[in-house]
């Protein structure tokens, strides 16, 4: 066997692998995507995966910058070379793009193809995606294209074992969406059984109590005791439930990870900007990063609906052997002793109890119309 081919499969291995590493339809799709383009040494690869509307539900590129993705405009439709690879699934190999009859022009932003290698992503006998080079980085014979027949085959074997890792990717999301419907339903039976019957007992000792506070008040007086008892039980249990609800999402990507989509989420569906960083963290136990994503999810809400804010900013850095959650807004603030003497909370009891619960403490710094900071330290596990 020639080196050629060695070297081919050997990056061919190198692929699969990489794909094999990410279970997030977006990560493979840009895996899949990255290592095309790497693979057979082209300027531009992108992957396209088809709606039922002559659209793409994702359309993922490797060569062009944000700057240009964005200046490009909208995705494209299923039209073109695009719907001959979808629709026919067939492979395509042009030596310049722009002069078959089907091609029907781009945005003005979008960067020049000429020679062009596509074909479809097949799951059996459904098109799942197309996956297309352009421009090899290589000389051009005389009105030929760059793209060999080896190119094809080659990454033909990557479409295929692209269709295997989206699946994949596919039937992981889908599993993890009836684990937490699966959750949420536990959760609600559980608080049904261990609530709700409490809050009945509740409510009949209230009543008992209301009938002999005139007659007999001492009587009367062991029943509101009994009420007291009661409620106490039920918030014990009610927390309980909740706290056992631990995310699916920070079991398997972990804190940072978790966040960093949260707020990529709250971004683009608010006004105010949204953003995360973080510097030196470490993983930590369990039940502290759960606290502190409780934490963040608690004062995003107040910053988001509450404050006004143009910007909020989340942070998570490594603090001696623990972490720093930071959450600031530039918003209109409060003054916190009046927020305590009005009986509103805004959630900042909630919070507290959440840190000192692993250990970790909270401060709250605000002033009206200077926006508002919460910090939540914990030690490390």
């Amino acid at each position: 066997m020639s080196q050629g081919p060695r070297s081919g499969l050997a990056a061919v291995s190198s692929a699969l692998l990489a794909m094999s590493r990410h279970l997030e339809v977006r990560d493979v799709l840009k895996t899949i995507v990255a290592s095309a383009r790497e693979l057979l040494d082209a300027q531009y690869a992108a992957l396209g995966v088809p709606d039922d509307h002559g659209g793409f539900a994702q359309f993922v590129v490797d060569g062009v910058s944000d700057a240009q993705w964005k200046a490009i405009g909208p995705l494209p439709r299923q039209h073109g070379i695009l719907a001959a690879m979808l629709h026919e699934a067939r492979p395509e190999r042009l030596a310049d793009v722009r002069r078959d009859p089907r091609f029907e022009g781009w945005p003005s932003a979008h960067p020049d193809l000429v020679d062009f290698l596509g074909l479809p992503i097949r799951d059996g006998d459904e098109v799942i995606g197309a996956l297309f080079l352009a421009n090899k980085n290589c000389p051009k014979p005389e009105g030929g294209c760059g793209f060999t027949e080896e190119d094809q085959e080659l990454l033909s074997i990557l479409a295929q074992h692209a269709a295997i890792a989206l699946t994949n990717a596919r039937l992981y999301e889908r599993s993890r969406e009836l684990t937490i419907a699966e959750e949420r339903s536990r959760l609600a039976h559980e608080l049904h059984d261990a609530v709700s019957q409490k809050l009945f007992s509740l409510r009949l000792t209230a009543q008992a109590a209301a009938a002999l506070v005139d007659r007999d008040p001492a009587r009367a007086k062991g029943e509101l005791h009994q009420v007291a008892a009661l409620a106490a039980e039920a918030t014990d249990e009610l927390r309980a439930a909740v706290v056992e609800l631990r995310p699916a999402a920070l079991d398997e990507d972990g804190l940072l990870a978790t966040l960093r989509t949260q707020t990529q989420v709250l971004d683009r569906a608010h006004t105010a900007r949204v953003t995360f960083t973080s510097n030196g963290f470490r993983a930590l136990p369990a039940a502290q990063e759960e606290a502190l994503l409780r934490v963040a999810q608690e004062a995003l809400h107040n910053a988001l609906r509450h404050s006004g804010a143009e910007h909020v900013a989340v942070s998570v850095d490594r603090r001696g052997g623990g972490a720093v959650l930071r959450v600031s807004d530039d918003g209109g603030g409060f003054d916190p002793r009046a927020v305590r003497h009005a009986g509103r909370h805004l959630g900042l009891v909630s919070m507290r109890d959440r840190a000192s619960g692993v250990g970790g403490t909270l401060t709250v710094e605000s002033v009206p119309g200077k926006g508002t900071t919460i910090e939540m330290e914990v030690p490390g596990g």
